[in-house]
């Protein structure tokens, strides 16, 4: 028979974790006597434990648990962005020096819950008749396994679930057309039952409204479209007019948010705590040198909770462990840690919700088409300046006027202070582009605005900033200050990671198969 095990994970009332088991018996009474009482059998299954299975997916599938959001987001995501910097002098990922064991632990946070849960969910929803709740959870699969295989390129994805000792990888160009194919089909179902609420109050995006899903579905598409743009541009093209045609998102009501609790953390909120890392100089010389309202928003004055001098202050990425000293850790040096906001509850944070997809990023999407050419129902000044507009209504609630002089401004990034640390590295200013739009600039001094205020409207999504600067390049940011791996400079961006040691032991013609997919060695290059 089949049992779902059920532990104390709250998500709202409470948050359901579930592991499919298999037992087999030979007595009559066997089910009796073998299931532990703290088991729920499948059979069992009503739309509350279901409804929770999927709550699961939700919040687990695009945070992972504790240590994933450390390992995956803040020690290789959100520092290859350079949204932030390391200061705790055993975080090398920041010299790219590759930690196995973090990897390791990251992927099996990932394949041991959230891909198990949304299976489950998927496979449940499909033998039981309930073609609303599968497509939604179809429709749920495509981001929380698009962040995997821009992490890693190749991953385990058709063939997962399969019971077998072998899954296969696979291709990242296999996965992003399954997931427009997933999308067609899974929106057309939803368009059939746009009067029914599936999962009602464990859809923690939505609440169970199907035609905010149809929207999520097709900005989705958008954002999948632009990532192959240099991949496959008729492909892109092709999806991303298909989705503006379709329906995007148009405003901050239809931003996709996680929504969180006192039992449903924003991830962020437990790490800040210990301050292991501050603003980046990247993020330093580009919100303040665009007096942007969004520094005070993320960002602490000074040092951070525990007082130091006054300002905004970034670090370098790639500091020496040398340089990594307790007063920098500290606060007193000056470094700048994320803001009250994204503190513990018990220190004043506001756990606020974990943003999937903002109205703004739409904007910005497609602002980058529409300066490919492409018909995004607007020009691309225009929809740059409404995705400015979404973004700041949606970090930092500003006034109008405030908006349209932020649009307006010829402000650029400005030069890093140095002096925080013991060493000045002489950071000059990370670019020169303007917040307001240059018209008739070339091709790419337009993409590098965009991609700029994309990333910083992207603040609480590392994975998608990454994923964005390696696309595009931008925003340029800084070479980190040193290298741990010499063949690896100081001026490259890391371009994904190796797949960890458990695959070489578990899996081992399955992930060699896949490192011949990736075109050279399993490495992060």
């Amino acid at each position: 028979m089949n049992t779902i095990k059920k532990y104390c994970k709250a998500v709202n009332a409470a948050m359901l974790s579930m592991v499919v088991l298999c037992l087999a018996g030979c007595t009559k009474n066997f089910d009796e006597l073998n299931t532990p009482k703290n088991l729920i059998t499948v059979k069992n299954i009503n739309l509350s434990t279901l409804g929770q299975a999927f709550a699961d997916a939700q919040y687990y599938g695009h945070v992972g648990d504790q240590g994933g959001w450390e390992l995956m987001h803040e020690l290789h995501a959100s520092i290859y962005a350079q949204v932030y910097t390391t200061t705790s002098s055993g975080f090398n990922t920041d010299q790219y020096q590759a930690v196995a064991s973090w990897v390791q632990s990251g992927f099996n946070a990932f394949y041991s819950n959230p891909a198990v849960m949304i299976n489950f969910v998927k496979n449940y929803t499909a033998e039981n008749n309930m073609p609303a709740e599968n497509a939604i959870a179809q429709i749920w699969e495509v981001p929380i396994w698009q962040r995997m295989t821009d992490f890693f390129g190749p991953v385990m994805f058709s063939e997962f679930g399969n019971g077998k000792t072998s899954v296969e990888y696979d291709s990242q160009e296999d996965l992003y057309r399954s997931f427009f194919k997933i999308l067609d089909d899974a929106t057309a179902v939803l368009k059939q039952h746009t009067g029914e609420t599936p999962f009602g109050n464990n859809d923690l995006m939505f609440g169970g409204n199907v035609n905010k899903w149809i929207t999520f579905a097709n900005s989705l598409r958008l954002r999948l479209a632009m990532r192959i743009v240099y991949a496959d541009p008729t492909l892109a093209r092709q999806e991303a007019e298909k989705a503006v045609t379709a329906g995007v998102m148009t405003d901050n009501t239809q931003t996709a948010n996680v929504s969180t609790t006192a039992s449903s953390l924003n991830y962020l909120t437990r790490w800040t705590y210990i301050n292991p890392f501050c603003m980046s100089a990247t993020s330093e010389s580009i919100l303040i040198g665009f007096n942007d309202p969004r520094l005070t928003v993320f960002w602490n004055e000074g040092g951070g909770r525990l007082g130091g001098d006054k300002g905004f202050h970034g670090v370098r990425n790639g500091l020496p462990v040398v340089l990594k000293t307790s007063s920098l850790r500290s606060g007193v040096a000056g470094c700048s840690f994320p803001s009250k906001k994204f503190l513990p509850i018990a220190d004043g944070g506001a756990n606020p919700p974990i943003p999937i997809i903002t109205a703004a990023e739409v904007f910005f999407l497609k602002a980058e088409g529409a300066l490919r050419g492409w018909n995004m129902g607007g020009t691309a000044k225009d929809l740059y300046n409404e995705g400015i507009r979404q973004s700041l209504k949606y970090w930092a609630n500003s006034p109008d006027a405030e908006i349209n002089d932020y649009i307006a401004s010829t402000n650029t990034p400005s030069a890093v202070a140095d002096g925080i640390v013991a060493q000045d590295f002489h950071t000059p200013p990370e670019s020169d582009i303007t917040v307001k739009y240059e018209e008739g600039a070339s091709f790419e001094r337009n993409l590098e605005q965009i991609i700029t205020q994309k990333w910083i409207d992207l603040f609480m999504s590392p994975w998608e900033c990454w994923a964005e600067r390696r696309r595009t390049g931008y925003p340029r940011g800084y070479a980190i200050i040193a290298s741990l791996d010499p063949d690896i400079p100081v001026t490259a961006i890391i371009r994904r990671m190796v797949f960890p040691p458990s695959e070489y032991s578990n899996n081992k013609v399955a992930v060699e198969k896949a490192v011949t997919l990736l075109g050279g060695p399993d490495n992060t290059m």
